[in-house]
C-alpha cells in the first residue's frame, strides 16, 4: 500500500471532522446555554453543564455551584439540573425522594420547580438556536450589504475570450435594447431576465459620470459557478467556485440558462464540460442526479441537476442594510428554512420524494467541510441552517427531546397532574427507541443513497 498516496484522503477527512466539530459545538453549546441560563433565571439549579459526552477532559465549578466541562467525545452536550437522572432529564428517584421535606430545596429541581418555570427552560433550548440562526443571516446581510435598487457594476468577472468595456460604477441602464428593471421589483426582474438572448457581446447603456453611453460587455448571467452544493455532482468532480463553463460537449455557451437547458435535456447522460479556470482550460466530465427541489408553493419537483448556482457578470453595487432591516430579514431565512424543512418531511413519508433526501451524521459531517471549504461565509451560513435544522428536530414531540417534555407539560397544564413515573419511563424508552431507528436510518441513506 502507498502510504504517501493516503495522506491527502487522511487531511480531507480531518479537515471534515474538524469543520463538523466546530459547527455542532457551537450548535450544542448555544442550545444547552439557552436551557442553562433561562433554568438558573427561573430559579432552577444546574449541577452540570457539558459540551460533550464520555471522560472529562476539563472542568471547573463556578460560583453558582454548577460544574462547567469540556468531555472527550464532541458530538453534543447536555445540562443535568438537580433532581435529574441523566441528561435527557429522566427523573432521580431517589434525589427527589430526598428532597420532599425541603420546600426550597425542591423549588431548585427540574421536577419540583412550578410548571411555568420548567416550560421555560425546556423552550430556551430550541428558541436560542432560533435566536442565533437570525442573528448569523442578519449579521451576513449586513456584511454583504444588498444590491442598489439601479443596477450599478461591482466587482467585475474575468471572462475569457471577451473584452469587457464596462467599468465598476456604471449604473446599467438597457442590456440588449431590454430596459433594466429596478432590482427590488423581483418579477419585472425575473421577466428581464428571461429576455436577455443568449448570446454575446452585448450592448449595454449605462450611465458614466451622468452621461449615457452604450458599451459592449458579457452576457448578464454568464455559466459561472459562484457556488457548489455539496455532495453534487459538481462537487465531485471538484468544480470550483469562480470556475467559468465555456463549452458542454465541445458546443460553446454564454449563458447559465443553456448549461441549464442541456443539463436537463441529458436526463443524466454524461456531459464533458470545457472549463476555464484562472487563465487555463481544462475538461471535465460528470453526469447530471435527479434532485427533489423546493417550489415556491411548498411543493417538490425532481429535476437534473449538476449542483452548481450562478452568478451575474459582475457583483451589483451594494448598500448598507439597517439593523432592524437585516433582522427582519433573518428571522424570514430562519421561517424559510423551517418551512422547507416540514415540507420536505410531510413529502418523504407521503412518497413524494426520495427518503434519500435525510441525511444522517455522515452527511451532515461532508457538508460541513465542504461548506467550510468554500469560505468563512459559506460555512457560517451553513450553521446557521444547521442550527434552525437542530432547533426544529429538538421540537417534534417524541420523548426524551424538548417537544415530547413540552407536550408532557402540556398534559399537566391540563390534567392538574404530570404523568405517572411509570408511564414516563416507558414513554421516554419508547422516544429514546424512535431517535436511535431515526439516527439508524438516516446514517443507511449516508451510506447507501
Amino acid at each position: 500500500m502507498d502510504v504517501v498516496s493516503l495522506i491527502p484522503q487522511f487531511g480531507g477527512f480531518l479537515y471534515t471532522l474538524t469543520s463538523f466539530v466546530v459547527a455542532l459545538s457551537v450548535i450544542v453549546a448555544v442550545h444547552e446555554y439557552g436551557h442553562y441560563i433561562i433554568g438558573r433565571w427561573s430559579g432552577i439549579h444546574a449541577e452540570v453543564f457539558s459540551l460533550g459526552f464520555g471522560p472529562v477532559l476539563w472542568s471547573r465549578v463556578d460560583r453558582h455551584g454548577t460544574r462547567w466541562q469540556v468531555a472527550l467525545l464532541p458530538f453534543g452536550g447536555f445540562v443535568k439540573f438537580l433532581g435529574d437522572a441523566n441528561a435527557a432529564s429522566g427523573k432521580d428517584e431517589e434525589a427527589m425522594a430526598d428532597a420532599e421535606g425541603d420546600e426550597a430545596l425542591l423549588r431548585r429541581t427540574m421536577h419540583g420547580a412550578p410548571l411555568w418555570a420548567r416550560s421555560a427552560t425546556v423552550a430556551a433550548g430550541p428558541i436560542f438556536n432560533f435566536v442565533l440562526s437570525t442573528l448569523i443571516f442578519a449579521g451576513i446581510f449586513m456584511a454583504q450589504g444588498t444590491p442598489r435598487d439601479t443596477l450599478t457594476v461591482g466587482e467585475l468577472l474575468p471572462i475569457p475570450g471577451l473584452v469587457n468595456e464596462l467599468q465598476e460604477g456604471d449604473e446599467v441602464v438597457s442590456i440588449a435594447g431590454l430596459e433594466v428593471p429596478s432590482l427590488a421589483d423581483g418579477a419585472r426582474w425575473a421577466a428581464f431576465r428571461n429576455q436577455i438572448p443568449s448570446e454575446q457581446p452585448l450592448d449595454y447603456g449605462v450611465r458614466r459620470d451622468g452621461v449615457e453611453v452604450t458599451v459592449s460587455g458579457p452576457n448578464l448571467a454568464p455559466p459561472y459557478v459562484h457556488s457548489v452544493a455539496p455532495r453534487s455532482a459538481a462537487a465531485d468532480i471538484e468544480l470550483e467556485p469562480g470556475d467559468i463553463i465555456t463549452a458542454v460537449d465541445g458546443e460553446p455557451i454564454v449563458a447559465f440558462d443553456q448549461l441549464k437547458v442541456i443539463v436537463e435535456n441529458a436526463e443524466g447522460r454524461v456531459l464533458l464540460l470545457q472549463v476555464w479556470r484562472t487563465g487555463q482550460t481544462i475538461e471535465l466530465a460528470l453526469a447530471p442526479r435527479r434532485i427533489d427541489e423546493p417550489q415556491p408553493d411548498g411543493s417538490f419537483a425532481t429535476k437534473w441537476r449538476i449542483g452548481i448556482s450562478g452568478g451575474l457578470a459582475f457583483s451589483p453595487a451594494t448598500k448598507s442594510v439597517a439593523p432592524l432591516d437585516a433582522l427582519t430579514a433573518g428571522s424570514s431565512q430562519v421561517w424559510m428554512v423551517v418551512e422547507t424543512s416540514l415540507s420536505g418531511l410531510k413529502h418523504m413519508i407521503t412518497g413524494a420524494i426520495d427518503t434519500c433526501n435525510l441525511s444522517g451524521p455522515l452527511g451532515i459531517a461532508e457538508t460541513s467541510g465542504a461548506m467550510a471549504s468554500q469560505g468563512a461565509k459559506s460555512f457560517i451560513w451553513f450553521i446557521a441552517v444547521l442550527s434552525t435544522a437542530v432547533g426544529l428536530l429538538n421540537l417534534f414531540p417524541i420523548p426524551a427531546l424538548d417537544g415530547g417534555h413540552l407536550v408532557f407539560y402540556a398534559y399537566e397544564a391540563v390534567v392538574g397532574k404530570p404523568p405517572s413515573d411509570l408511564a414516563m419511563r416507558v414513554l421516554m424508552t419508547l422516544g429514546f427507541g424512535a431517535i436511535l431507528a431515526l439516527m439508524v436510518f438516516a446514517l443507511g441513506n449516508d451510506i447507501f443513497c
